[in-house]
């Protein structure tokens, strides 16, 4: 039995947790499917997948296989086109990891956008704000709002974030409004840890250079509940733009001393450091550079794109 044909019927299977309509995007037989997914399993000694009438999932071994064999599958797509000097059209399952605040209307129209011009791509994201291993876990892209990487990894630069400082009116009632920057030495914070950690807030930065220490009352890599946080009058918060614009609206959040230029923070693509990224991945980066992309965005300061290298 051809074991490279069986590892991408597995890759299949796993990705659209069927097997009948990957014997039938493949022209296979439903019993000849199973056959190629029972080959690679007799090959590494472990049952990879989880079957029933109902549904198809990975077992934790399948899970670290398919973490390891898909960017091979990938790779040898993207070599085979290369030599036939073909575009290889991007498809497959694309596996993004992104910080909460992403999940706005104004993304969401980013996704539906990509998705029209790329159908056969399925868009797999983890919203959770946790730091994923991206290499053990099969992610193909992260977005980030940090400038620390892990090892092995590549980061290109998209955008960059305005984060303006909030608090809510019931709170500033209470504590009084701030005159300037300094008069928020000491203050009461809610931290978001992607930005700061601990009691102070740097950022060197030229005209825009902030050198702040406050009181942290809550510290989370979670914007949500920051944000509810700082709703409830617990403190201070720099925020995502995207985030809070809706709350200032609304008179829920205030937006302190206007017309201050906070530094924006940079947001970072990252990936693993591979020789030939998958058209998926490839074709994401592109679109979020583009016209329709980022730069599309309020509250994203000039966009850049820039070539690979580390950060």
């Amino acid at each position: 039995m051809d074991t490279l044909l069986s590892l991408q019927v597995f890759a299949a299977v796993a990705e659209q947790k069927s097997f009948a309509l990957v014997a039938e995007r493949l022209g296979l037989s439903p019993a000849m499917t199973s056959k190629h997914v029972q080959h690679v399993e007799a090959r590494v000694g472990a049952r990879l997948l989880n079957r029933n009438s109902r549904n198809v999932s990975l077992t934790e071994a399948g899970t670290r296989y398919l973490a390891t064999v898909r960017p091979l599958l990938e790779g040898l797509g993207e070599a085979e086109a290369q030599l036939s000097e073909t575009r290889l059209a991007p498809q497959g399952t694309l596996k993004a990891s992104m910080p909460v605040w992403m999940a706005n209307p104004a993304f969401a129209r980013i996704l539906a956008a990509y998705h029209a011009e790329n159908p056969d791509v399925t868009l797999d994201l983890d919203l959770s704000g946790r730091m994923v291993n991206m290499v053990e876990e099969g992610v193909d892209l992260a977005l980030r709002v940090t400038e620390a990487l892990g090892e092995g990894l590549i980061a290109r630069k998209l955008a960059e974030v305005e984060f303006p400082l909030v608090a809510s009116p019931a709170f500033l009632e209470k504590h009084g409004r701030p005159a300037a920057k300094e008069d928020l030495n000491g203050a009461p914070f809610l931290v978001y840890t992607p930005m700061a950690s601990g009691s102070r807030i740097r950022f060197d930065r030229g005209a825009d250079a902030l050198d702040l220490r406050f009181t942290p009352v809550l510290l989370s890599g979670n914007e949500t509940l920051i944000q509810l946080a700082a709703r409830q009058g617990m403190g201070f918060a720099f925020m995502p733009h995207w985030l809070v614009t809706d709350d200032i609206a609304k008179g829920l959040l205030e937006q302190v001393l206007p017309g201050t230029p906070w530094p924006k923070v940079p947001l970072h693509a990252i990936y693993p450091d591979r020789s030939y990224l998958p058209a998926k991945v490839r074709s994401f980066l592109d679109f979020l550079a583009g016209p329709q992309g980022l730069g599309s965005i309020a509250g994203l300061g000039g966009w850049v794109f820039e070539e690979d290298g580390n950060v």
